[in-house]
């Protein structure tokens, strides 16, 4: 029986200004996965390493928080380009590898918008 390996992916937050901010890195992922699984793989990540900080005061409830992720992205709070390519669908499978280009663009409502 063949096991996957899964790679280590690069994710880069930018604003959508444009600005790069925080970059993430993603091991264990499948190559190929669906952008709602990048998104709740990415989630639980984050919260694991924020509740593991011993100066937090509150523990974060990662399925909370990927709900919160998912919900925001169907309000289009913000979008997710995979090597330039605008990726529309939650369910949409990805053909990752470890070179892809993954960003994450946060949109900011703009005052009275």
């Amino acid at each position: 029986m063949l096991r996957r390996v899964g790679i280590t992916v690069k994710i880069v937050d930018v604003s959508g200004a444009g600005r790069v901010g925080t970059t993430t890195l993603l091991e264990g992922v499948s190559s190929r996965i669906t952008l709602r699984d990048l998104v709740l793989t990415r989630v639980r990540d984050e919260v694991a390493r924020f509740n593991a900080a011993p100066d937090k005061q509150r523990h974060l409830d990662w399925e909370r928080q990927a709900d919160r992720a998912i919900e925001a992205f169907g309000r289009n709070g913000f979008f997710v380009l995979v090597d330039d390519r605008q990726v529309t669908e939650l369910d949409e499978e990805l053909e990752l590898t470890a070179d892809s280009d993954i960003r994450f663009v946060h949109l900011i409502q703009l005052v009275g918008g």
